[in-house]
């Protein structure tokens, strides 16, 4: 090796400079500030160069709330592993937030934490190690700093002028150009969850603050006194098929350009609700609020979460229930009640042994409606659409919209090789859904329906947002405005007294998840104090005799 070369190799491992524990949170402050933090500056500034007060402002600002939010948290021990775990995680962060343009609220925290490692999985990719890579850069540097001893006194009051600095700099900023902070705060105030790495902390934090770990509590009980209203001679079975990821924007029967429901649409007396609205913009918000009674009108998660479900309500009332899931589970609303997991059925025409195609959930269905004893509810929750391997939810006779999009890094197809490929995605829902009726039809011992909605709908590109969890307020319709159809057997609709034209009239109107739970209890002639008859899509739809 050349003398010079060994030199400036020695010089390097030689290099350890000295500095305070302030100075290391000011200098990670910074670099946040500046290189991980691409999403939160392209979405809060529109003309850089023209708004260059307000940039500083907002740069000033952010870089003082970290500041802020490290100094109160790190000390000379715990520094360094602290920060060598920020970096990381936020190089993570800033990958996705850029990359598919979700914001890391509560609720999205919340979905990164009950995922499987099936959905994790399809969202890893190689492109994610080129930010884990620019992130070792700063962690080298780290660890060749050297963090300068004080005596506890004189670092105690070091730090406390530290964060008194830092809360006289936001301070500053904010004043700076407090008109434009005030109406970006006002107009986008779920902007703050692009702040990185503060909004993943704070989320967190709130997150396990709600929901300690350990031992979770028993669900508080609901609808104890429920009933059922009317007997019927033969046993009513009502297939509840949850959607996932469908949105109503690209759904055939709501006049989509592309047919995308063609089984469906040949069905006789299928009925189509084309102006539904869901509780939240991912399965973590929807699922548990589309069958609470609290639903999004008075949405209160924490008392949506403690307690029962429509699934209990039904079960306290003598009707059996049973959840056959293809995807993540049930959120806690079939909690303690049957629930079969078929996401790891090995079926070789349906299976691939990662995923399962939707059809595996009507495999086997048979077997569990014997013996017949009373009315029954069977809820199928769906894979559906799940994206971003939207190419994985259908097999290769539902590929029809060619060319598509058959890489989970969205942001590297066409925007129109993704509709391709998420529209025969949908085909095969549609597929799925005729198959159910079918086999409803089939059915002797019951008089059968079938109720369908999707959980959440579904960005596919527009404004630069892809997949979902948009924190509600700002939630796009494509993400909040779903599918719901709805089919009834002959018998079936005797024994309920349905006017389906009727009920036709009311599928034009706006609809809701908040709808969800009141119909099936209506529809199942349930009887209880948490029965909203106002709510019910059914009841002015329902013979007097059958409205209880």
């Amino acid at each position: 090796m050349p003398a010079k070369a060994a030199a400036a190799t020695t010089t390097w491992w030689q290099w350890r400079p000295q500095i305070s524990g302030e100075s290391l949170v000011l200098l990670s402050a910074l670099y946040f500030s500046l290189f991980s933090n691409g999403a939160f500056w392209h979405a809060a500034i529109a003309h850089p160069l023209a708004q260059w007060r307000f940039v500083l402002s907002l740069f000033l600002v952010v870089t003082a709330l970290h500041a802020l939010l490290l100094g109160l948290v790190t000390n000379r021990w715990i520094a360094k592993p602290l920060l060598t775990a920020l970096l990381l995680a936020t190089a993570v962060a800033s990958h996705y937030m850029s990359a598919y343009g979700v914001y890391l609220d509560a609720d999205m925290l919340r979905n990164v934490l009950h995922t499987d490692s099936k959905e994790s999985g399809e969202l890893l990719s190689p492109r994610l190690l080129i930010p884990l890579a620019w992130s070792l850069l700063p962690i080298v540097l780290l660890w060749r700093v050297r963090l300068r001893r004080r005596r506890w006194p004189r670092a105690l009051a070091a730090r406390a002028g530290f964060l008194l600095a830092m809360a006289l700099v936001a301070a500053c900023g904010v004043m700076l150009s407090s008109q434009d902070f005030s109406t970006l705060f006002r107009s986008q105030r779920e902007v703050r969850y692009l702040v990185a790495p503060a909004n993943y902390v704070v989320s967190l934090s709130n997150v396990l603050l709600s929901s300690p770990p350990g031992p979770k509590k028993a669900l508080l009980p609901i609808g104890l006194d429920a009933r059922q209203a009317h007997e019927t001679g033969k046993p009513r079975l009502l297939l509840l098929v949850v959607g996932e990821t469908a949105r109503a924007r690209n759904w055939g029967l709501n006049g989509y350009a592309r047919q995308t429901t063609p089984e469906l649409a040949r069905i006789p007396g299928l009925i189509n609700f084309p102006q539904v609205t869901a509780c939240g913009s991912s399965t973590e918000v929807s699922l548990p609020c589309m069958f609470s009674p609290y639903g999004r009108r008075d949405y209160d998660e924490g008392r949506i979460r403690d307690h029962q479900s429509l699934l209990h309500v039904l079960d306290h009332a003598g009707i059996a229930t049973l959840w056959r899931d293809n995807q993540s589970g049930c959120k806690g609303v079939c909690d303690k009640l049957p629930i079969e997991r078929l996401d790891d059925a090995r079926d070789t025409e349906l299976c691939n042994g990662k995923r399962c195609l939707d059809g595996i959930l009507l495999k086997g269905l048979q077997a569990q409606l014997s013996p017949v004893k009373g009315d029954r509810v069977v809820v199928l929750h769906q894979l559906g659409n799940h994206g971003p391997n939207y190419f994985e939810r259908y097999p290769p006779a539902f590929k029809r919209f060619t060319p598509t999009c058959d890489n989970p890094e969205l942001g590297r197809c066409e925007r129109e090789h993704i509709v391709n490929a998420y529209d025969n995605a949908l085909l095969y829902t549609d597929h799925v859904l005729a198959q159910a009726i079918g086999f409803l039809r089939q059915q002797t011992a019951y008089d059968t329906a079938l109720i369908y909605v999707s959980d959440h709908g579904e960005s596919l590109g527009e404004k630069g947002l892809f997949l979902h969890g948009v924190p509600y307020a700002i939630a796009p319709q494509e993400q909040t405005r779903v599918p719901m159809v709805m089919w009834f057997s002959p018998g079936f609709i005797g024994d309920s007294g349905l006017d389906l034209d009727c009920l036709r009239r009311r599928a034009a109107q706006p609809a809701s998840h908040d709808n969800l739970f009141p119909s099936v209890l209506g529809l199942l002639q349930v009887r209880t104090e948490v029965y909203r008859p106002a709510d019910d899509l059914f009841a002015a739809c329902r013979a007097p005799a059958w409205t209880g």
